[in-house]
């Protein structure tokens, strides 16, 4: 008993001692690791960016359509990625006019309908508008109409919906314009086209509030409306046109919608239309001559059409004689409106005309003739 005790003592000190130096190399371990973390640090690491997985659907009625859009964004996430965006989803639900706006997300999944799904790739996206035409079916009773979108991955995950767009669309709106033509004149290309006899769903009276007029540089380019307010007439003069230029034109009737907004129809034909300039410039007025020692002087009134480029001056000695056989005093375009002859015989008198020319080569006819005698 007397010779364990001290046995039992010392293996316990033993351990202890033991314990401790696996402690001062555990610290030490520590205070090596802590130092080599006080090195260069590596360079930081852009987030990566989230790609929107919601979008904000906005849209409008146009005749027998709803026309929906949206924007999309910037980039698609990598393929095989949860975020890749394969396809957008257009989801409609028709209602009853006076059921409730509010409607959860829940309940809009459980009650609509998936009207399409549009393949999306790689080149819809960098911020890009895309549209979806829903056309409509006219049953004859008021109903509104409630659209929503949502982006699906290859593996069929849905993506939380877009925005609620709420729409009551009118049956009442007019059919499209027909037979769109053009006539060009010196000042103004001349539009006529066809009234619409009926509005979409063939009832009768037509829904006319009157006309926009549509114009475009380009089958790509979007028109430009030509007209402040609806036209009421079936025509309309375009005077802010160039002569050889390609312009490509439509129009849309304008009818009352269930909000009192103006909605319009679908658009007529769309008309390609190149004016080619084949007018003649009025002749030169207002002529005047002046007679001084050895020369005659012309003065004149400079023509009303923009594009003429300049003047000729005939004489003669002969005011009987063929006009097609008087002498060109201006073997080059007279550029103003003032002339002197200085090749003048004393006594003699001198008959001139004068014409118009444009930079498309269009000639005036003759001007009256004038006539003065040389001192």
């Amino acid at each position: 008993m007397l010779i364990t005790a001290p046995r039992s003592r010392f293996r316990l000190s033993s351990l202890v001692k033991h314990q401790g130096i696996k402690a001062s190399l555990a610290l030490l371990a520590l205070v090596v690791l802590s130092g080599a973390g006080c090195g260069k640090r590596a360079a930081p690491t852009p987030p990566k960016e989230r790609v929107l997985q919601r979008v904000e659907v906005s849209g409008f009625q146009r005749g027998n359509e709803v026309i929906l859009s949206w924007k999309m964004p910037v980039r698609n996430a990598p393929k095989g990625s949860v975020l890749n965006i394969s396809r957008a989803d257009v989801y409609r639900l028709a209602e009853p006019v006076n059921s409730p706006l509010q409607l959860s997300e829940e309940e809009f999944a459980n009650r609509s309908t998936l009207i399409a799904a549009l393949a999306i790739t790689d080149a819809d996206f960098g911020l890009k508008t895309l549209t979806y035409q829903d056309a409509l079916q006219f049953a004859g009773q008021a109903a509104r109409l409630r659209y929503a979108i949502r982006f699906v991955n290859a593996a069929g995950q849905k993506a939380g919906f877009s925005n609620a767009l709420l729409i009551e669309p009118t049956s009442k709106v007019a059919a499209a314009p027909t037979s769109l033509s053009a006539e060009p004149s010196q000042d103004a290309i001349h539009l006529k086209w066809q009234a619409p006899r009926t509005n979409v769903d063939g009832s009768t009276p037509v829904s006319l509030l009157g006309y926009n007029i549509y114009r475009s540089t380009s089958e790509k380019e979007p028109g430009k409306l030509l007209n402040k307010a609806p036209v009421t007439a079936t025509a309309l003069d375009d005077e802010f046109f160039e002569f050889g230029k390609e312009y490509y034109y439509f129009v849309r009737a304008v009818s009352v919608g269930t909000q009192a907004e103006p909605v319009e129809s679908a658009e007529s034909n769309i008309l390609k239309f190149k004016p080619i300039d084949t007018f003649a410039p009025s002749a030169p007025a207002a002529i005047t001559v002046a007679a001084a020692p050895n020369v005659i002087s012309i003065f004149f009134a400079v023509n009303p059409e923009k594009d003429v480029v300049g003047y000729n001056i005939y004489r003669s000695t002969d005011k009987d004689l063929p006009k097609d056989q008087w002498t060109l005093l201006t073997p080059e375009l007279l550029k103003a409106n003032t002339y002197q002859d200085t090749r003048l015989e004393s006594g003699k008198t001198y008959y001139y005309y004068l014409t118009a020319t444009d930079k498309f080569g269009n000639i005036s006819e003759p001007s009256e003739v004038v006539s003065e005698t040389a001192p």
